[in-house]
């Protein structure tokens, strides 16, 4: 992989992880958690979304898109294995609201 390469995949890594942070409220990861998880969410995105019969395009945008829906989906996950408590604890928490 070239320099190039990499310092895109780190941008699209920090920014998709940065967005997937705010969508899911409570996992601030800081920055090398943020890359981690926009890195691991542009592969499960770029895996899982065109097996589901979606296709964002091409570009930069269309990457950081693909990238942050794989990462919340990556976050999500997260937070149902470690989370604690009931399916209404879990849900509430998630995106930041209480039943």
């Amino acid at each position: 992989m070239s320099g190039e390469g990499l310092l895109t995949l780190l941008l699209v890594g920090v920014v998709a992880g940065w967005l997937a942070g705010h969508f899911v409220q409570g996992t601030g990861l800081g920055l090398i958690g943020d890359v981690i998880v926009g890195v691991a969410g542009a592969f499960i995105g770029g895996l899982l979304l065109p097996q589901l019969g979606v296709h964002l395009g091409s570009g930069m945008v269309a990457s950081i898109a693909n990238a942050t829906i794989g990462a919340v989906l990556l976050l999500f996950v997260i937070r149902l294995v470690r989370g604690g408590g009931g399916l209404r604890s879990r849900w509430g928490g998630l995106f930041g609201r209480r039943w």
